[in-house]
């Protein structure tokens, strides 16, 4: 990826003129450049010693210390991530970047950043948006970037079971297509499915944008492998056992800190012959939610569920010559489905009457979203060009709650950066239970914009569980959320995970500063 941007550097480019105008309209804009890369401070290179004894565990080629390849992995891709890099701030870069090429190789790492006292932080797609990149450096001799890119093979599929064995640093597109290869998919669809890795998705307990038909990637995960600095750690002799606790929760959502994991396997499903999406429209957000919660608590779900609030819709349907017209009314609603033709056929007839019946009406925009749906993250980048602040959040919670935690956490936000601010919404991800929101938020850039964010993400952060909701429902915990996670567990719940840190990581090399409160 962009060292300053998201995604394909060939996509990167100026707001599409439509949009510029919208924005200057609304918001004001002001060019906003990010330095060159070559002026970007970096931390100093590992020194030459060490470099050396690590070419030695895992070969010459794969220990790097040039300026490019430690910005490429210096922090993740969250809004004060990028601010940082673009004010030429890359002070939490790693001193060397290792790329190890098997299991054995990464316990002889993880050896040595013992020994060495070299904090370590495992890279796979480099995606994080809640700082889950940035180690503490305070205290150690160094930092190493664990790179994961040599971890790239399908190692087994069993049709029988329907599971397949993935390396971990599968980007998605890769893990897709290997698993094509052989009929089978594993349908998991974040918004950083380009770049993000399968190793990623399971650290971070990530949620997929076909979460209502395929679950959540720990609801995929049946077994791992992770290499610890207590030796080798394998779960998942079973689909489902009562041997105690599972284990394999313990290592989803450790983002680093406990292990590397080396091998996930995973349920997988035939490639899907058909897929269809649709679009309906609802006269308000909280109408919209009320068919949601009807068709998960009726076990209706479509593959793809996903609901935008009032601004969202407008924001995304309307042209300038239009804003505050027609188009921009209501809530959009997208539904998706897969699989064989007479069970897509089945399950939108279904759908269809439902949310008729429910007062939905169906309209156009289905497909054109499935099509977008990855591009969303360039256009921060390009807004952010012209000195507009954006950055997206999330929670969760449960449905007699989610109109209580919609209207804190816009009110926060609102209070935070002020009356000209865009808050926009969306739920994406739905349980019988509850579901979550996913806010975007839009904002004229101060004259320090990152502490500006900083201010309004704790106001946020505080009303989400100040009212009862999680600090996270798919973007992890990092260095970001730990104040509010250790309000969300409590005092045992932090003693419980220090100790397990303390009982895996003695040392604390491992993402030293990232999760654990």
């Amino acid at each position: 990826m962009h060292w300053s941007r998201w995604g394909d550097p060939a996509e990167a480019g100026p707001l599409p003129e439509n949009a510029f105008a919208l924005v200057d309209a609304f918001i004001g804009t002001t060019d906003t450049p990010a330095v060159a890369s070559a002026e970007v401070r970096l931390s100093e290179p590992l020194d030459a010693d060490l470099v050396a004894e690590l070419a030695a565990l895992v070969g010459e080629d794969h220990v790097l210390t040039d300026h490019e390849t430690r910005l490429h992995r210096t922090r993740g891709k969250s809004t004060p991530d990028l601010l940082r890099l673009r004010a030429g701030d890359g002070s939490d870069s790693p001193d060397a970047v290792v790329r190890p090429g098997s299991h054995e190789e990464v316990l002889a790492v993880i050896d040595w950043c013992v020994a060495k006292h070299v904090a370590l932080v495992p890279f796979g797609g480099g995606t994080s948006v809640v700082g889950g990149l940035a180690a503490q450096r305070d205290g150690f001799a160094g930092v190493v970037s664990l790179d994961l890119i040599r971890f790239d093979q399908l190692l087994e599929v069993d049709r029988t079971s329907m599971t397949a064995v993935l390396e971990p640093g599968l980007r998605g597109p890769q893990a897709e297509a290997l698993l094509a290869a052989e009929g089978l998919t594993l349908g998991h669809f974040p918004q950083s499915f380009e770049y993000a890795s399968i190793g990623g998705f399971a650290v971070t307990r990530s949620s997929g944008q076909s979460s209502a038909g395929y679950g959540r990637f720990d609801s995929l995960v049946v077994g791992l492998k992770v290499a610890t600095p207590q030796g080798t750690l394998e779960l998942g002799s079973s689909p489902a056992n009562a041997a105690g606790p599972d284990l394999r929760e313990l290592v989803m959502g450790s983002e680093g800190t406990l292990g590397v994991v080396t091998a996930v396997r995973v349920r997988v499903r035939p490639v899907p012959e058909v897929k269809v999406y649709d679009a309906w429209r609802w006269a308000s957000f909280a109408d919209g939610a009320t068919a949601m919660r009807t068709l998960a608590q009726a076990g209706m779900l479509p593959t793809v569920l996903r609901l935008s609030d009032e601004n969202e819709t407008a924001i995304n349907l309307a042209k300038p010559s239009e804003v505050g017209g027609e188009s921009a009314g209501g809530c959009l609603m997208i539904t998706g489905y897969e699989g064989t033709p007479a069970a897509v056929e089945a399950k939108q007839a279904a759908v269809t009457k439902l949310l008729s019946d429910l007062g939905g009406t169906r309209t156009e925009g289905g497909e054109a979203w499935a099509q977008g749906r990855f591009h969303g993250p360039y256009l921060r980048d390009s807004l952010l060009d012209v000195g507009v602040l954006v950055e997206t959040l999330e929670t969760v919670t449960f449905w007699s709650n989610l109109d209580h935690v919609y209207s804190r956490v816009k009110e926060a936000l609102v209070g935070a950066l002020g009356e000209a601010t865009l808050v926009l919404c969306h739920i994406s991800h739905v349980y019988e239970t509850g579901a979550s929101l996913y806010f975007t938020v839009a904002t004229k850039g101060s004259d320090d914009p990152l502490n500006q964010w900083l201010a309004a993400k704790a106001a946020a952060s505080d009303a989400m569980v100040g009212n009862g909701a999680s600090i996270t429902h798919h973007h992890a915990v990092g260095r970001d959320h730990k104040p509010w996670l250790a309000q969300e567990i409590g005092p045992v719940g932090v003693e419980i995970l220090r100790a397990v840190k303390e009982k895996m990581d003695p040392t604390g090399v491992l993402n030293p500063g990232v999760l654990i409160p």
